[in-house]
């Protein structure tokens, strides 16, 4: 049976992690264990990881979860005062001042070395200049910036307040970021005059202006005059630059812990976008309890996530990464700028441990080939990890083989903006089978439901939750009748993710597979399946980089398919491939799903995130209207699908 897994960990891995002797304390023998014990018995679970993970708080709660108000509006650890910047910078500020906290890097080659002492002062700087300009516990502060140190001060200065961090992602135009200004009725918006990317200044600054102008409730504009030291400290060395005008010593609000912590936005398929509320105590206790049990975070290691404090990703690399008392890595640029060993260099001259990255995004790394990997010693790799939509084996083995040479196992997380944390997530201590992500998440009771809502084996349903977990939003901001027709409103007292998942049965291991989002889900003739199953054919082609699939309407079959392909360098579109890559699908999924259309195109729309907007494609591709566009990149891309047709 171990013969079928890509990667099996040792014993001496196994016993060295963090999971291991949290099971070890609580006499837990195995992996199913483990899992039955923390879904079924959730309020032990977390009330555990709160004091397995040294989580403080000024006031002990005196219940873990309260649903007397409805599972969808589920309160945790009831009557308890915490604050999310005490547990992530003043606590290990004191415990450990000289410990690193932050390594920067910029575009430019700039690097700075931010310890927790320095981070505790800066953050109280922040938070009493925020102070001077009135901003109070609940107020909404937009924050507007690259990935940089001032950042992760920002959030927490927020934090130490009580008022409520907004991050907006740093790629958006100005009526994107008002959008969300005025939705959250911002009072402040914090911003940095400009930043790099692929070597271009990106006048962030002006962006924030034009957008304020738009926001009536926002009183004042403060913006970093330049993130970016003129040149590197030597060796790291050196004084963290302060732009900031407040003083270095302050007090921190003791918040709830159902006070929010922070407004966190996601696009929906209309115009509209959606404010995922997430709070100071759940939030904390869940993200921590992900990044110490599922990337294994350890004294010793850095983490790196390829994220935008926009997304997810960049609060919970922050948050779980600081929590512990850990070292996070930031950059600031591409990925893959000025050169395409770009992402290789950063982890071997940072020695980064830990790399979070999206399945795209090697997808995109994959046309350089192997060489831009071969130039660097990434041994310090120990812990890789993904997410963002489902993997295709081909990109799954290239990242496992090349970037972790077979020794690193790939943790492969999904969940959500309004999860505020992972449904599905393996863990160290399991084999893994390549695209597979494990099983549920611990503490999560998580399933795979039929169109009936009952449990399906064997076949692709809708992911759901059954029960609450801490890190959930709680609501949608001012729209609490749209939270609950988005997400309890099909199933009673089920959370409906629109996620398609299977988990595998033919085998004892039981891995949990997801299959794309159910709104792209493509319907013929009677028979559906998602979007990744077809692109991963596609992809398997050797000409093939990254691909799309959709369905359209169609007069019979009530939709067809049409896919677009992104080709490696050195590859042709021509009749001849089109006619490979269609007898490919028909091989794998049988006549009936054999492509209509097979468009080659220079790039996909994405998001900066990296994630393939399909219902943007499908939108343009019929000549209507694609909704929400504030969140993609490269919008020549749906210009190049629109006249692919």
């Amino acid at each position: 049976m171990a013969g079928s897994f890509a990667w099996v960990p040792t014993k001496a891995y196994i016993e060295q992690s963090n999971i291991w002797r949290f099971m070890q304390k609580h006499h837990i023998k195995d992996y199913k264990e483990l899992i039955k014990r923390s879904t079924e018995e959730i309020e032990w679970f977390w009330d555990a990881v709160v004091k397995e993970l040294q989580i403080e708080f000024f006031t002990p709660y005196q219940k873990v979860l309260d649903t007397s108000q409805g599972i969808a509006w589920a309160k945790w650890f009831v009557g308890g005062k915490i604050n999310i910047a005490h547990n992530c910078v003043d606590k290990h500020a004191r415990s450990r001042p000289d410990k690193i906290a932050l390594i920067w890097e910029g575009e430019d080659g700039s690097v700075r070395r931010i310890t927790y002492r320095e981070l505790y002062q800066e953050t109280n700087r922040l938070a009493n200049a925020l102070k001077s300009m009135s901003i109070e516990k609940g107020d909404c502060v937009g924050v507007f910036m690259p990935m940089v140190p001032e950042t992760v001060v920002a959030m927490m200065a927020c934090a130490k307040l009580g008022a409520i961090f907004t991050p907006i992602f740093s790629g958006f135009g100005a009526q994107a970021v008002a959008a969300r200004l005025n939705d959250c009725e911002a009072k402040l918006l914090l911003t940095a005059e400009s930043f790099s990317r692929k070597g271009v200044r990106i006048e962030m600054g002006q962006i924030a202006r034009d957008a304020a102008r738009l926001c009536p409730t926002v009183k004042e504009v403060m913006a970093l005059p330049e993130p970016n030291p003129p040149a590197p400290f030597p060796k790291g060395k050196g004084e963290f630059p302060s732009p900031f005008r407040g003083g270095a010593r302050g007090e921190v609000v003791p918040t709830d812990s159902e006070d929010p912590f922070m407004i966190i936005y996601t696009s929906g398929t209309t115009g509209r976008p959606k404010g995922a509320v997430h709070v100071h105590g759940g939030f904390l206790v869940k993200i921590a309890q992900e990044v110490a049990h599922q990337v294994d975070l350890q004294d010793r290691d850095i983490l790196y996530w390829v994220t935008d404090m926009g997304w997810i990703m960049g609060p919970w690399e922050i948050v779980g990464g600081l929590a512990l008392g850990g070292t996070v890595f930031l950059y600031e640029g591409a990925p893959d700028y000025p050169s395409a060993d770009r992402l290789w260099a950063m982890v071997e001259r940072h020695k980064i441990s830990i790399l979070g990255i999206s399945p795209t995004l090697i997808r995109a790394l994959m046309k350089f080939g192997e060489a831009p990997i071969q130039k660097h010693n990434l041994s310090s790799l120990r812990i890789l990890a993904s997410t963002g939509e489902p993997w295709n084996p081909d990109p799954w083995l290239w990242f496992f083989e090349n970037v972790g040479e077979r020794r690193c196992p790939i943790i492969n997380l999904s969940g959500g903006t309004e999860v505020g944390a992972c449904f599905l997530s393996p863990l160290p201590i399991t084999p893994l089978k390549p695209c597979a992500l494990g099983g549920p998440a611990l503490g999560m009771e998580i399933d795979v439901f039929d169109s009936e809502g009952k449990p399906l084996r064997g076949g692709v349903g809708e992911l759901v939750c059954k029960k609450p977990w801490p890190g959930m939003t709680r609501g949608i901001w001012k729209d609490p009748e749209r939270y609950i027709q988005t997400y309890w409103s099909r199933w009673e007292n089920v959370w409906v993710h629109g996620d398609w998942a299977s988990i595998d049965i033919e085998n004892e291991d039981g891995l949990w597979y997801l299959h794309g989002r159910s709104d792209d889900t493509i319907k013929i003739a009677g028979k559906r399946l998602g979007p990744a199953e077809i692109e991963s054919i596609l992809v398997g082609h050797p000409a093939v980089a990254e691909s799309a699939a959709i369905g359209v309407p169609h007069e019979l079959k009530g939709e067809s398919i049409w896919c677009y392909a992104v080709l490696k360098p050195g590859r042709e579109p021509s009749d001849t491939l089109r006619k490979e890559l269609r007898e490919r699908v028909i091989e794998a999924l049988g006549k009936s799903f054999a492509p209509e259309s097979i468009k080659f195109v220079k790039e996909l729309p994405k998001t900066r995130n990296a994630k393939i907007l399909r219902r943007a494609i499908r939108a343009k591709a019929l000549g209507h209207e694609p909704g929400d566009l504030s969140n993609l990149e490269n919008p020549q891309a749906l210009e190049e699908i629109a006249r692919a047709g």
